[in-house]
């Protein structure tokens, strides 16, 4: 079970923490009405190919990915979405599109918008449709050691 994995890794370096179960929800948005948290507050990780490189990009669940930003923030020829046939063996216990965004445990760089590392806590998928985790955004930073760039476009929440 993958949360088992986060959470031990969590608990070996005394990170405090919360798991939140919910009904299952398969976008962002949901498990942010599932779990009664504010979409914005809920890390949705994005899997992108950097120069042929599996990693992550995390941003918060009401935004999309501007990989024009990310190009050119960290210096790259090409940046693409991964498709799940990219990515689904790297995360073997997970449901498809709940990978945790801890890049150190699947040996991957994550990219974290700006905007998450201005929140004081994190909220993300840990491994499933029905489970998340919610830390301070410190620990996390700590733990992940994120590059925090700035590279989302906002959706218009009306």
């Amino acid at each position: 079970m993958p949360l088992e994995k986060l959470k031990d890794f969590l608990d070996d370096n005394e990170v405090k923490y919360t798991t939140i179960s919910h009904s299952k929800a398969y976008t962002a948005q949901q498990v942010a009405h599932s779990a009664h948290i504010l979409g914005k507050d809920i890390a949705k990780t994005v899997m992108i190919n950097i120069d042929g490189k599996m990693a992550m990009a995390v941003i918060p669940a009401t935004n999309h990915v501007d990989f024009a930003l990310i190009k050119d923030a960290i210096g790259i020829k090409t940046i693409t979405l991964a498709n799940e046939t990219e990515f689904k063996n790297f995360f073997p216990a997970c449901e498809v599109g709940t990978m945790p965004p801890f890049g150190i445990l699947y040996d991957m760089e994550v990219y974290v918008d700006k905007s998450l590392a201005e929140d004081h806590e994190i909220a993300f998928n840990a491994g499933s449709h029905t489970e998340l985790v919610q830390m301070a955004y410190a620990d996390f930073e700590r733990l992940v050691k994120p590059y925090v760039i700035e590279f989302v476009i906002e959706e218009n929440m009306a």
